[in-house]
């Protein structure tokens, strides 16, 4: 070989072992961040919820395409498979690392999850032809104004790379005004409220303790009754933990040293799609700051609520039956699932799923300060309570309980905009998922999507435009 063949040869294989070096290093960077594991847990987890709970019709591969694909490029490496006889949902990362998500009973699509033979899809039901709220019919008088702002929402539905809008709808006193939905989706079909879950589990933990006598001031390590204490509880109580209340996990003020990272390897996909107990998985954080002197948003603290709240049941039977019984029946609401985790405390961060109309119904109960057609559902005193602010300046100032306050002056999300009343309250949502109730309009808005370009959507203006065109 000449020396110029020898020198070929050499760079050859010194380019070669560079490329091997590289794809090592990258391997070992995706599974020390949990990437495979993750990534396999939330087209899984996705998967399943969306063809089982929302029950939309579509290949594994139409859903990831639809739900999933556009949240990272990593999703390029997974497969999934739907079993029917099984009520599963199977996804593997270049075909090594797997994850399950089984449909259960009252319990939603759970990762890791047994499985369940009482466990039946959800089929939802014909619409109703009443007037919403007892039905599902919109009023019958068309508003120009509000059918232009309505026809702008929708624009681009179905278009994953845009706002992606899959329902919209206007409530004004006890009316539906106005409603749209993608194709693909009808007012009956549940959808996925990421966030917004936070507000509504709240609501029940507010319902059983109020029933049981909990005050919200009470330490956490102290709320748990005898028999129903998880293990982390005895931790607590050996350090600053031990000062946190029930209220401030419901003020996002109990101090725990976490963030709120959804890049890959980020603290919540490593909690929702590979932690089997995720209110143990948030509490093994140590404490950063006293309790109740600073805010940070954490879907990790809604998580560890939704434990206290299970452990205010006898059984677990009880808790997973709690939400239809207590608040989804008696609203009428035929569509809701609270799904769980692995261990079987609700998802209070991340997991309720519900039509547009039944949205539409919890936030209804929430401006009438739990009160339905005359009937007290909810214990008087939600609203003040949500809408006490958590912190007395700053962001805080823009949060109460587990709910937001869009306009406030001070915190206020949409506070540069003038269109957003000052009293407006919300449910909020990854992805652009939005309940937002402004009293002083007597309105509600909801807007469901899919919204993984955050530009392509400002709900602020969305809650301008809306309340421009309703009559005053």
């Amino acid at each position: 070989m000449s020396k110029a063949g020898r020198w070929t040869t050499r760079i050859l294989i010194g380019v070669g072992v560079a490329i091997l070096v590289v794809l090592v290093l990258a391997i070992g960077v995706l599974w020390y961040l949990k990437i495979p594991e993750v990534a396999a847990g939330m087209a899984a987890k996705a998967v399943c919820s969306a063809n089982f709970v929302a029950d939309r019709s579509g290949s594994a591969d139409e859903l990831m395409a639809e739900d999933v694909d556009g949240a990272s490029p990593a999703f390029a490496l997974v497969s999934t498979s739907i079993d029917d006889e099984e009520k599963s949902v199977s996804a593997r990362f270049l075909g090594v690392v797997s994850q399950r998500a089984t449909l259960m009973d009252e319990r939603g699509c759970v990762l890791d999850g047994d499985v369940d033979t009482t466990a039946e899809p959800v089929t939802p039901d014909s619409p109703d032809p009443a007037p919403w709220p007892v039905g599902d019919a919109a009023v019958a008088d068309v508003n120009p104004a509000l059918e232009t702002v309505l026809d702008g929402a929708m624009a681009g539905a179905g278009d994953v790379t845009g706002a992606n809008t899959r329902a919209v709808a206007v409530i004004q006193g006890d009316q539906l005004v106005g409603l749209r939905t993608a194709e693909g989706f009808t007012p009956q079909t549940p959808q996925h409220g990421w966030s917004m879950t936070k507000t509504v589990a709240a609501m029940l933990l507010y319902m059983r303790a109020t029933e049981v006598g909990l005050d919200l001031q009470t330490p956490v390590v102290d709320s748990f009754p005898t028999g129903r204490e998880p293990e982390w509880v005895a931790e607590w109580r050996q350090d600053e933990r031990a000062e946190i209340t029930v209220m401030d996990l419901l003020h996002m003020t109990d101090g725990l040293d976490n963030d709120e990272g959804y890049a890959p390897g980020g603290s919540v996909p490593e909690m929702l799609w590979s932690a089997p107990d995720m209110a143990a998985w948030a509490a093994a954080h140590p404490a950063a700051q006293p309790a109740g002197t600073s805010w940070q948003y954490l879907s990790a603290t809604s998580n560890i609520l939704a434990e206290v709240t299970r452990a205010q049941f006898d059984t677990d039977e009880e808790y997973w039956a709690y939400p239809q019984q207590a608040l989804f029946g008696p609203l009428g609401i035929d569509t809701a699932t609270l799904e769980t985790d692995a261990s079987g405390t609700w998802v209070g961060s991340s997991y309720l799923w519900a039509s547009v109309l039944d949205w539409a119904r919890l936030g209804r109960l929430m401006m009438a300060d739990g009160t339905w057609d005359g009937t007290q559902v909810m214990p008087p005193g939600w609203v003040d309570l949500a809408t006490a602010r958590a912190m007395p300046d700053g962001e805080g100032h823009g949060y109460g309980a587990q709910t937001w306050m869009l306009g406030d002056p001070i915190g206020g999300e949409c506070k540069d905009y003038p269109g957003v009343p000052e009293d407006t309250m919300a449910m909020e949502g990854h992805w652009g998922q939005l309940v937002a109730m402004v009293p002083s309009r007597n309105a509600e808005i909801v807007r469901l999507g899919w919204t993984f370009e955050s530009d392509a959507y400002d709900e602020c203006q969305l809650i301008t435009d809306v309340l421009s065109a309703l009559p005053e």
